[in-house]
């Protein structure tokens, strides 16, 4: 059977339709997440109140979008009494608390409605990873990676959260589709649109930052190889550049409209007073209370902070260790633990049938060779590029707290990884029936995983239920399964439940009288027999691991634990004991 667009478009129709049933339904079951505690309140203060006091560490447009759909919700209470938000300092999470548990508000509506824009932004860059994929290399590669992006249990776990990570590969992705279809023709129209995708991205997540240089170096490859003059070099730059600040201004005038400037300065200054660059601290306290500048203050506040917790790192547990100093190896082995068998696969294959085609040109004809290169496959190595360098940037970090900081890679290595597993099938009927059976296979492993996406490991690791002794943190126990707990211990029975837990959702709020407060250095003989114990994933293997000499925190705390056998693990992130 040829497949032709309209065979084409409509299996991607059904693929998107399934994936959105799919993460819609996870979403349905999943409590808060650490980071929405702090984003969604943030969010409805942003559309509420045009005040970005909350939250600056992050661009507001992902916050905004989750905050608009609560104000269609009558009669939601914002805490305009709470130090939080009167006297605190980016006081995020007592704010989040304050809005979504203690200020009577319908908080489970809240949160449903402020995920929806998200399933939302999934569905846009499910729409032009098919696209472009299509575009560079045929029908087949663009079904292939759609298949491998609507059944990812990582972005079927993130993708309903609100949470700028899935933002930031949308950003990426898209912007750099623009920029590259602006190189190949360098209108002004063009332009601006590739400033104007640019623009948004840096509006999603400040890893995007990383695309300024990036285009500088990709209109600077396309002018050696003189396929564009010097002065439309510049040209492109200035005009997309200029569009994507002009923006940023917009936006963050809007946040900082009734932000008082006097506070802007002076919260700038508290929160940065530790960042080592001088410099360009100055400048942000000095422009937050000059009209005009202090939006763009605002914007840099954000990125220094950034810039400072990725430098810094943070305290979490990895293959038994406890550190905050960080691993060269966190990525590339999370990247392989909780990515799919088939993605990898997928990927070898590709890899390898590159290797296989590839043809080395005499010294002298090195050149000319890689200029015919270049010219024929600019969106496929702007794709390798960029690849290269947010590995190299990830990995150089010490911000160890997720693979879903890998987001903006996977699109990529999807389209590219997709492009040459269909060039290695095409024309071969047994290759095109076994390349067809691993994606019958990508979307039974979605399937199975099935609600428990956040905490999936493949089956090379010892899968999902092994996880745990990875990685934790919103690897695998980011609080997503606190009302499936509430489940479980209504089901069985249970009046009282210790619990030790980690995540954005309040835990008086789902249990009522049912819950007692515990935490890992409190002393276990004060657990009466018969009790029953929750422990998160993170708390428990944060107190079970070792750490680096050197690094001021309590260990050991939850060793009698390996005592018991847990009675039921909620979701592969919360271990139930029973204490005899």
């Amino acid at each position: 059977m040829k497949l032709t667009n309209k065979l084409a478009n409509i299996l991607a129709a059904v693929m998107l339709a399934i994936m959105a049933g799919l993460t819609f339904g996870a979403m349905s079951g999943d409590s808060l997440t650490m980071d929405e505690k702090s984003h969604l309140p943030a969010g409805y203060s942003y559309v509420t109140q045009k005040d970005m006091r909350i939250n600056p560490e992050h661009p507001p447009l992902v916050k905004d979008l989750a905050g608009i759909p609560l104000l269609f919700i009558p009669n939601i209470n914002f805490p305009y009494g709470s130090e939080a938000w009167t006297k605190m300092i980016n006081g995020q999470w007592d704010f989040g608390y304050a809005l979504l548990f203690d200020s009577n508000n319908p908080a489970d509506e809240m949160i449903f409605f402020g995920r929806l824009p998200m399933i939302g932004l999934l569905l846009i860059l499910v729409f032009y990873l098919f696209k472009w994929a299509r575009e560079l290399f045929g029908n087949g590669a663009g079904l292939i990676a759609l298949t491998l992006f609507c059944f990812s249990p990582t972005f079927l776990a993130h993708g309903h959260l609100v949470t700028t990570d899935v933002a930031a590969a949308l950003g990426v992705f898209v912007s750099m589709y623009y920029f590259v279809a602006a190189l190949k023709k360098p209108s002004v129209k063009n332009m601006a649109v590739a400033g104007i995708a640019l623009g948004v991205a840096e509006l999603l997540k400040f890893s995007c930052i990383l695309l300024y240089p990036f285009f500088v170096m990709l209109v600077g490859i396309w002018w050696l190889i003189k396929m564009i003059n010097l002065k439309t070099a510049f040209k492109l730059l200035f005009v997309s550049y200029a569009v994507c600040f002009i923006l940023i201004g917009v936006a963050y005038l809007f946040h900082t409209w009734n932000y008082p400037p006097q506070r802007q300065a002076a919260d700038s200054a508290f929160i940065l007073s530790s960042h080592g660059f001088r410099p360009g601290v100055n400048a942000v306290v000095w422009a937050a209370d000059k009209p005009v500048l202090r939006a763009y203050a605002q914007y840099f506040l954000g990125v220094l902070m950034v810039t400072q917790r990725v430098t810094g790192g943070n305290t979490t547990y990895f293959l038994g260790e406890v550190s905050g100093a960080g691993w060269k190896s966190y990525f590339p082995i999370m990247y392989f633990s909780k990515e799919t068998i088939i993605f990898h696969l997928f990927t070898l294959i590709a890899l390898l049938w590159v290797v296989a085609k590839t043809r080395f040109a005499p010294v002298r004809k090195i050149w000319p060779a890689a200029k015919e290169f270049v010219k024929n496959y600019i969106a496929q190595l702007a794709m390798a590029m960029f690849l290269g360098i947010y590995w190299f940037a990830s990995i150089k970090g010490n911000l160890n707290i997720g693979v879903r900081h890998l987001m903006p890679v996977l699109p990529l290595t999807m389209a590219l990884s997709a492009g040459g597993v269909a060039a290695f099938a095409r024309g071969f009927r047994l290759r095109i029936a076994v390349i067809a059976l691993l994606c019958v296979a990508q979307m039974v492993i979605a399937i199975r995983a099935y609600p428990n996406y956040l905490s999936y490991f493949n089956a090379l690791v010892g899968g999902s239920e092994n996880g745990y002794k990875i990685a934790v943190d919103s690897n695998l126990d980011w609080g997503q399964d606190l009302k499936r707990l509430k489940n479980w211990v209504d089901k069985n029975g249970i009046d009282v439940i210790y619990v030790d837990y980690f995540g954005g959702a309040d835990i008086k709020y789902y249990f009522g009288e049912k819950f007692q407060p515990w935490w890992g250095t409190r002393n276990s003989d004060e657990l009466l027999k018969g009790s029953y114990l929750a422990v998160s994933a993170t708390f428990l293997q944060g107190g079970r691991g070792w750490t680096q000499s050197g690094l001021d925190t309590k260990i050991g705390y939850y060793s009698w634990l390996n005592a018991y056998q847990p009675v039921a693990v909620i979701g592969h992130s919360i271990f139930v004991y029973y204490i005899q």
